[in-house]
């Protein structure tokens, strides 16, 4: 029977009378110990060695432990009076004796009378105190009985290590050809086994330890058969076990929760492999954020991700990120105000708040392992303690079963995931954190507590969440919120299956999923989900979906088929980390919830470059580009493609097309040479001016050949192959336009070449760059269709679109190639609305747009990619895009724009302004209103 807190400090107020005479060290230190561990219910003869010896290498000779528990805690006893300074060297010499799965997690010296307690964990603390004070401080050795308070540091080192111990054991018995669900299993087991032998799950700490390390062979081969007996004996009953079961056995309690339901084959483990499993049994498994046991696992199973020395995992910030404004953040707002309420009825409003929080039902149908599910019970959890610490005090604790005090359970969470095994760690992560709750629980009210056998957990459904009606899992009348990180699988990723299961998804609308991304699919169900009621929604994305295409293709259905309004967004940052912190991907968060119980604040969140904490802004209404609607006649406006652009200004044409599989291009110098063309002949290669070349000073060229003879055609050997092939290529092909331009295989299939200098646009452009490097060229140079360019352009164009401004309306409406920019002429140069301009404006954007190509200049030896990677620019190139920034801005506005959120909402105001002129009757209506409000303001002055 575990002991409650009171209990031990009773216990520990007896030892300190008794022993408050005790001075020698060789006579008195072992009865001094044996009845200290009593003090916490510990059977000494279980973990504690006296008088251990142990090498000194440096002295040459051996020394004497007083007291250890090898992995956990080493004692240096003195005679009363000593010098516990020279005692601590004297403890720390001992460890270089010491293998390095024994070595202590606390060093505790003392003289009888003082003890000095050591954590040796980074950031550990000293703790001093005398005899008599012990009762005040028992909680000082909760990790005696694994129930310490838990401090989860750095997560990525932590899971690090523990992803390395585990995954040798892994790696060893794949290789010994034990694999499939029998590995998986087994994987699981140890995971739990692990991690209650240092949470105190068991009656006593470090039981699994110990009986591997005092049962198994030095060769290790009776561990399986050990570790086999143990399962079935952890899913076995009390009342139902063996009467004559051994002792070493008999003391595990049953589990429950099926996780050591079904046999595995024995694992073949071998002296090497019982080493391994010790040294993950002295690791501290309870340093483990069971948030990251998937990402633990991931890389544990996956061999390529390990070798990255960690997995990828979404990390609890960003977790927080979406379950912070969802609804933690309220409730937290609430708690507070019934903690200050000073009136009689405050303790019933808090028991009140935690039957609230207790009939609080989440889903999160893109579950995985569970990471959403269990950092929302357990803030859930630490926000129900706290409200408990209102209503109780620890006298009046005593009155209680503290266990039934709680009233937010597991089962109140529900997931959906596709893959079986993610299901079930999501299962054990989510009774983990209960486990972990519920020991704090004990610690504040007195009482160390495990939840064993396990009770109901998390429903976590094993399906397809696109096939599964959710109201199967949760009925949407029961459901609180919806919440989750979808996969994120862009259209040309997507299998046919997939593809598939969005065509389903949008045929109940009437609409096709277009270029939309995966993750959109989400989106639907979980408005359709929701039928209007007070659900909130909240789902990670690609930030695909607030940019160009597809945000005409998702957001109607969103806004018109579900009543939904945008509740609060993050916008664009990077998600995610593997454990050298590198971005693997860029998403946002959106809140929805239906219109009819919005808020009337919105939340919006932005990053700056390299910052993970976001400036936080409040509006009215949030636009689906993730900026303030306000200024917005239509909170729900949207750019569509525009086939002309909206602005008097020149048009802009796609690059050539050549469709040739690599013939009409020439690589090198090499390859024209071996073209033996001579005099005018040599006309028909032409510098090709593709994204690639463009922007890396790397050079390709082609055969242009719009005006060649056919005399040329017939006797160059050379060229009648290269066409010949083109020829062939094209009749191959299944598209009809193709096999068409096979008819004259010595052109490029689409030819867009302009007869005049032009401005040349990459289409696809690095996100690092803060500006996408437009340039000139001639027409002698051909421009390939991954470029885009504008025949008329001169510097007043080149300055403008240089800008920053229109990178911000190309970051916004433009879309993206992975989390690069897209630099669309429908959705980014046509929409773009320009200024007016006059004459000395314009010259003077010419005149900052010329210094920001003569500051290219300097560098001839550069790239444009050295020289718009932000860590490289030159500064002199940095402030001539500065100043063009600064004019080009002063076009728009006189005032200054403090943000570039506030730039790209000024423009959309511009856009709606350009499309929807107002009618006559409407400018007339506009004036006389504007009139009277001056005639009222001259009266009231008058």
């Amino acid at each position: 029977m575990r002991l409650s807190w009171q209990e031990i400090r009773n216990r520990a107020l007896e030892f300190s009378e008794r022993h408050k005479d005790a001075h020698y060290e060789i006579g008195e230190t072992q009865g001094f110990y044996i009845e200290f561990f009593r003090v916490f219910g510990i059977d000494h003869r279980r973990v504690l060695r006296f008088e251990e010896r142990v090498k000194l290498l440096q002295q040459g000779k051996d020394g004497r432990i007083d007291a250890f528990w090898p992995g956990m805690l080493l004692v240096e006893q003195k005679s009363a009076g000593r010098d516990l300074a020279k005692a601590k060297t004297q403890a720390y010499d001992y460890f270089e004796g010491l293998r390095d799965r024994d070595l202590p997690k606390y060093v505790l010296l003392s003289d009888f009378q003082n003890f000095v307690l050591i954590d040796l964990s980074p950031g550990g603390e000293i703790a001093e105190f005398k005899l008599a004070d012990l009762h005040k401080h028992v909680e000082l050795f909760g990790f005696m009985l694994g129930v310490e308070r838990r401090n989860y540091g750095d997560q990525d080192e932590v899971s690090i290590k523990a992803a390395e111990l585990l995954g040798k054991i892994h790696d060893a018995l794949e290789e010994k050809n034990y694999t499939g669900i029998h590995l998986q299993r087994l994987m699981v087991r140890l995971l739990f086994l692990l991690f209650a032998d240092d949470t105190g799950i068991f009656d006593d700490k470090d039981d699994f330890r110990f009986l591997i390390e005092e049962n198994s062979d030095e060769d290790g081969r009776n561990i399986g058969r050990i570790l086999n007996e143990l399962f079935e004996v952890l899913d076995t009953p009390m009342d139902e076990r063996v009467t004559d079961m051994s002792p070493e056995f008999a003391k595990f309690p049953y589990v429950n929760g099926e996780l050591f339901r079904g046999a595995v084959r024995t694992p073949p483990f071998d002296a090497k492999l019982r080493d391994d499993l010790l040294e993950c049994c002295a690791f501290d498994w309870g340093a483990v954020s069971p948030a990251i046991f998937g990402s633990l696992f991931q890389s544990v199973m996956d061999k390529d991700e390990r070798r990255k020395k960690g997995a990828h995992y979404t990390t609890e910030p960003n977790i927080m990120k979406v379950i912070g404004p969802l609804f933690l953040d309220e409730l937290r707002d609430e708690f507070e105000k019934l903690k200050s309420d000073r009136g009689t009825a405050k303790r019933a409003k808090l028991l009140a708040f935690q039957e609230k929080l207790g009939g609080l039902n989440f889903i999160d149908p893109a579950c995985g392992c569970g990471n959403f599910l269990v950092v929302t019970y357990r803030e859930l959890r630490k926000l129900e303690q706290e409200v408990l610490e209102q209503v109780y005090t620890s006298g009046q604790m005593g009155l209680f079963e503290i266990e039934s005090l709680s009233q937010v359970k597991l089962n109140q969470f529900y997931g959906i995931e596709l893959e079986e095994f993610p299901a079930h760690i999501a299962e054990v992560a989510m009774w983990m954190t209960e486990h972990l709750a519920n020991i704090e629980l004990g610690r504040v009210f007195g009482k160390v507590f495990a939840d064993i056998p396990l009770h109901d957990g998390a429903s976590i459904h094993h399906g397809d969440a696109l096939e599964v009606d959710w109201n199967d899992v949760l009925p949407h009348e029961d459901c609180f919120a919806v919440m989750g990180n979808p996969p994120f699988i862009g259209q040309s990723l997507q299998s046919r299956v997939q593809q598939q299961q969005l065509d389903r998804v949008f045929e109940k609308y009437g609409e096709n999923p277009g270029s939309l991304d995966y993750v959109s699919a989400w989106f639907l169900k979980s408005g359709g989900y929701a039928n209007g009621d007070n659900i909130r929604i909240a789902l990670v994305s690609t930030n695909s979906i607030s940019q160009g295409e597809q945000v005409h293709q998702l957001w109607p259905i969103l806004f018109d088929a579900f009543n939904l309004e945008i509740e609060f967004a993050h916008r664009t940052f990077p998600w995610g980390s593997d454990a050298r912190g590198k971005a693997h991907v860029h998403v946002i968060i959106v809140g929805l919830r239906p219109k009819k119980f919005e808020t009337s604040s919105k939340r919006l969140f932005t990053y700056k470059k390299g910052s993970d904490a976001p400036d936080e802004t409040s509006h009215a209404a949030i636009s689906p580009y993730l900026v303030d609607a306000r200024s917005l006649p239509n909170r729900h406006f949207l750019i569509p493609k525009h086939t002309k652009p909206i602005s008097d200004v020149p048009k802009i044409i796609y690059g050539s097309k050549p469709v040739d599989d690599g013939n009409l291009i020439l690589t090198s110098a090499s390859e024209i040479k071996r073209l033996a063309l001579s005099g005018d002949e040599q006309k028909i290669v032409r510098p090709l001016i593709g994204a690639r070349e463009y922007l890396h000073n790397e050079h390709r060229w082609c055969l242009w050949m719009t005006d060649i003879s056919p005399s040329l055609l017939r006797k160059n050997r050379a060229l009648k192959t290269r066409i010949n092939a083109v020829r062939i290529f094209r009749q191959n092909s299944k598209k009809p336009a193709t096999q068409q331009a096979a008819e004259r295989p010595h052109l490029f299939m689409e030819i867009r070449q302009p007869t005049k200098s032009y401005i040349v646009i990459p289409m696809h452009t690095s996100e690092n760059r803060g500006y996408v490097p437009f340039g000139f060229f001639d027409s002698t140079n051909i421009v390939h269709n991954s470029c885009t360019c504008i025949p008329e352009g001169g510097l007043y164009e080149f300055g403008l679109i240089s800008s920053g401004l229109h990178m911000e309306w190309l970051k916004h409406v433009g879309g993206r190639i992975k989390s690069d920019y897209r630099y669309s002429n429908q959705l980014v140069y046509n929409t773009f609305p320009w200024p007016e301009a006059s004459d000395i404006q314009r010259a003077e954007i010419e005149r900052l747009a010329q210094a920001v190509l003569d500051a290219r200049d300097e560098y001839p030896d550069s790239s444009l990619a050295d020289l718009y990677d932000p860590d490289t620019m030159p500064p002199d190139l940095r402030r001539a895009h500065k100043a063009l920034d600064k004019a080009v801005d002063r076009l728009y506005r006189k005032k200054p724009f403090e943000s570039d959120r506030e730039r790209v909402e000024h423009l959309f105001g511009l856009y709606e302004k350009l499309v929807n002129p107002l009618s006559d009757a409407e400018k007339q209506n506009k004036r006389t209103a504007r009139n009277r409000g001056r005639n009222r303001k001259r009266k009231s002055d008058a």
